[in-house]
């Protein structure tokens, strides 16, 4: 067993979550502790499940969708900062990527789990 976090997603999911913490810091107190403090919430979310689908085989599918449903929920949050011009547009961009990278990674670990092969 590949440990977590060694795992391509547990490091990119990781860099992520830093660059989350080092955005809300900078948001203003209306959005710090409201919208800033939910956004850093599913992204640590994001690392239970990552070490769960890792280590707890049998319940490898739930941390899996858990993990995705976590995840949406931060891409509409850092949709929502774009709208409410509390991150510039051109930020979300750049996350973007990251992002796409993750998504495809988690994806694939979920789709390799229903289709029977519980590696890594």
């Amino acid at each position: 067993m590949v440990r977590y976090n060694q795992l391509t997603i547990y490091r990119d999911s990781y860099l992520l979550l830093a660059e989350i913490y080092r955005l809300t810091g900078g948001f203003s107190r209306e959005f710090k502790y409201t919208l800033g403090q939910d956004m850093k919430r599913d992204a640590l979310s994001l690392f239970r499940d990552l070490y769960g689908a890792n280590v707890l085989i049998k319940d490898r599918c739930r941390h899996l969708d858990n993990f995705l449903v976590s995840f949406e929920l931060l891409k509409i949050e850092l949709r929502l900062c774009v709208d409410l011009n509390v991150l510039p547009l051109k930020k979300l961009a750049q996350l973007s990527e990251l992002m796409d990278r993750i998504a495809k990674q988690a994806r694939g670990w979920r789709r390799s789990v229903a289709d029977g092969k519980n590696e890594i």
